[in-house]
């Protein structure tokens, strides 16, 4: 009985990934097809960062939330996949009852907290976009920032910030404790998951932002990045190789905007 329900488990899992990622590829699909806005500096702003004729700001901050929210899960279900594992096993043998809407729970507030994430970054993206479209001095300086920027998510990844929420994320037991056996602690240890993932994964994110949200190639970088960190044996090794590519990829594009 337990092996056939964590089977449905690992199935509707592999649905629910195969479902978001395809409806990303068809947006991000869609959203290339729209030409972007040509700025000072020599660089496109993104359509999605625009409010369209007639649309409204809820409306605005509502597909850009929707589009998030299906972004994470294909991006972070990988990754979530040993800490929901690990948790339902737990429960499982300990002879819980509600297996499946404790570890229903646990997901949903992990994906809570990126939501949470998302919605700053719209409202920081909304001004900063509002600015450079008014200011054209600013925008000018926006390719040099990016490459600053590459380069400060680069050195995060040499930080013992860094080094405590990723060994977190990767389930060390004197971070995340025995797990939680009914819904408000279910729900709290998905926060503290999500917190902790969101504080892992804070560089590569910004970095995602920063590139192109809708960018299937900055997608699949930032992705790959984040599971092999999580899951590789030497993660940590890992995640300061990785922030050698960033740091050297913001140089060289200062490097180029100062050229050019």
């Amino acid at each position: 009985m337990v092996n056939t329900s964590h089977r449905a488990f690992v199935g509707a899992a592999a649905a629910l990934f195969a479902a978001s990622t395809a409806l990303m590829i068809t947006w991000c699909n869609s959203m290339s097809a729209m030409p972007g806005m040509p700025m000072p500096g020599g660089w496109s702003m993104s359509m999605m960062w625009m409010r369209m004729p007639g649309q409204s700001w809820p409306g605005m901050a509502t597909a850009f939330l929707g589009m998030w929210l299906v972004m994470m899960i294909a991006m972070m279900l990988p990754v979530l996949m040993p800490i929901l594992w690990r948790y339902r096993r737990a429960i499982a043998l300990a002879e819980h009852r509600h297996v499946d809407a404790l570890t229903t729970l646990v997901g949903a507030a992990y994906f809570f907290v990126w939501t949470l994430f998302g919605a700053i970054a719209f409202l920081l993206g909304t001004i900063l976009t509002s600015m450079e479209m008014q200011w054209p001095a600013l925008s000018r300086a926006v390719p040099a920032a990016i490459g600053l920027i590459l380069m400060v998510c680069g050195a995060l990844q040499f930080s013992a910030w860094k080094a405590h929420h990723l060994t977190c994320c990767r389930a060390a037991p004197d971070c995340c404790g025995t797990p939680p056996a009914d819904m408000r602690s279910a729900w709290r240890h998905g926060l503290r998951s999500g917190l902790h993932c969101v504080h892992c994964c804070f560089g590569l994110t910004i970095l995602l932002l920063v590139v192109g949200v809708m960018d299937l190639r900055a997608m699949a970088f930032v992705t790959a990045a984040i599971c092999v960190e999580r899951l590789a044996p030497a993660g940590l090794r890992i995640a300061r190789l990785i922030g050698m590519v960033l740091a050297g990829a913001g140089l060289l594009l200062i490097g180029y905007t100062a050229l050019a």
